[in-house]
């Protein structure tokens, strides 16, 4: 009995706090998984597939998401991080509630464009307040040794999202009108607002009145702190490149890919009970299911003081996986082989990629957690958040253009050839060995 008590107490379940933040996290992170689904298909749905007009919206809403990151960072070292959390989630959920309206008034292809681009600005504005409190919480409600167990259920929620979440969406999309589905995000994320109301926490105020120059002089804090931290910041820098070359793979070519060489074929596997888009909700359950099942495995693992060089041996896995890949698109895009054959690659790649991904991302998250001082968190997280993503938007923006006047063919080229180069990089450097 004593044992269990005791096991009770280490297990993150047993907090409070993060049973509301987890709650949270989940209907919320379900109603981004809706909306994410079905505006990428919808753009290129009403825009006669323009890829340039997806990737200027991606690319707008990394910019934003970027240039606001910092900012709540400096908001979330000086006020209450739960506090942020709940009214970024009531803000998020309403702005989708009333541009549901306006779509329903305003129904033409361009107001709803421009709806969209609006929604994704005002959106990632909001979420780049809300990323650095909720990062930076875990350490003020739980204790060190349970962090990788609380990051890794965390991942296995996601995980699960991606299993069920996208499959919803998929459906969803399919079967009813998108203002609907996009009602059904706002009050997700207004539930996900309510959960988060209840987190307590000890919260110390700080006095200083917050100015712009003081906002200021506090990012520059963040940075010259990360700046002392050479491995971290060795570490931030690479996967700069790393993002800058795998996200247009799945937020530029993957819904192109569907929507063109899917939805083109004259038949695809499972055509009799597959719709093109739904392609993407397999490739998500396929990468949920893998990534469920490491996320488990390390949720039961002990925390390794250094994860560096284990990171970039995983890295350099994957871009081994999308050299195959590119490989096995070349041969259908050049009429070699056929789209089943490329389908049954992706799905075994996506797989792979799934597994490996809570393997880098749960010791990165739990490195950085124990490394950087908790009054620090949120500034130098948003700090590392731009550093790591920076280049995001205009990478996306680039693939639209390369999508529209060369091919996807180009675009994977591309991607997998950067990614390989940059794991290589990671391979050898010291700085990063020492993370």
């Amino acid at each position: 009995m004593v044992m269990n008590e005791q096991e009770k107490r280490k297990n993150v379940f047993a907090n409070r706090n993060f049973r509301l933040v987890f709650f949270g996290a989940l209907v919320s992170e379900l109603g981004g998984a809706l909306y994410s689904f079905a505006v990428s298909f919808y753009i290129l749905e009403i825009s006669n597939n323009n890829a340039f007009l997806q990737g200027m919206y991606l690319a707008l809403c990394g910019v934003v998401l970027l240039l606001f990151t910092p900012i709540g960072g400096v908001l979330g070292d000086r006020f209450n991080k739960a506090w942020i959390m709940f009214i970024c989630d009531y803000l998020r959920g309403g702005i989708i509630i009333l541009a549901t309206v306006l779509m329903l008034v305003f129904d033409a292809p361009g107001a709803h464009i421009a709806i969209l681009f609006i929604i994704g600005g005002l959106g990632n504005a909001i979420g780049g307040i809300f990323s650095p409190a909720a990062s930076a919480l875990f350490p003020h409600i739980l204790e060190e040794d349970q962090l990788q167990q609380a990051n890794s259920y965390i991942a296995i929620k996601s995980s699960l999202l991606g299993i069920f979440g996208v499959v919803l969406a998929g459906i969803m999309y399919a079967t009813m009108p998108v203002t609907l589905l996009f009602f059904v995000v706002g009050i997700c994320y207004v539930f996900s607002g309510i959960s988060e109301m209840f987190i307590r926490y000890g919260h110390k105020v700080n006095p200083e009145k917050l100015t712009i120059k003081v906002a200021l002089k506090d990012m520059g804090e963040g940075l010259t702190y990360l700046k002392s931290r050479k491995a971290v910041m060795a570490l931030m820098v690479a996967i700069l490149f790393i993002n800058f070359f795998f996200a247009p793979v799945s937020s530029n070519f993957l819904p192109y890919f569907i929507k063109t060489d899917v939805a083109g074929a004259p038949s695809y596997l499972f055509d009799s009970v597959l719709k093109p888009e739904l392609w993407s909700s397999v490739f998500s359950v396929l990468i949920g299911i893998s990534s469920l099942v490491a996320s488990v495995i390390l949720s039961a693992k002990k925390q390794e003081d250094k994860v560096g060089h284990k990171i970039a041996v995983l890295l350099a896995a994957i871009a081994g996986l999308m050299i195959v890949m590119t490989g096995g698109y070349y041969g259908f895009a050049s009429g070699k082989s056929s789209i089943n054959l490329f389908l049954i690659m992706f799905c075994i790649g996506v797989f792979v990629i799934g597994y490996i991904l809570p393997c880098i991302n749960i010791p990165i998250s739990t490195a950085f957690m124990r490394i950087i001082d908790r009054d620090k968190l949120s500034k130098v997280g948003s700090i590392s958040s731009v550093l790591s993503q920076g280049l995001i938007p205009i990478a996306t923006a680039l693939a639209g253009v390369v999508l529209q006047y060369f091919g996807s063919t180009v675009l994977l080229l591309i991607c997998t050839a950067g990614f390989a180069a940059t794991a290589i990089f990671m391979l050898f450097s010291r700085e990063v060995k020492n993370v």
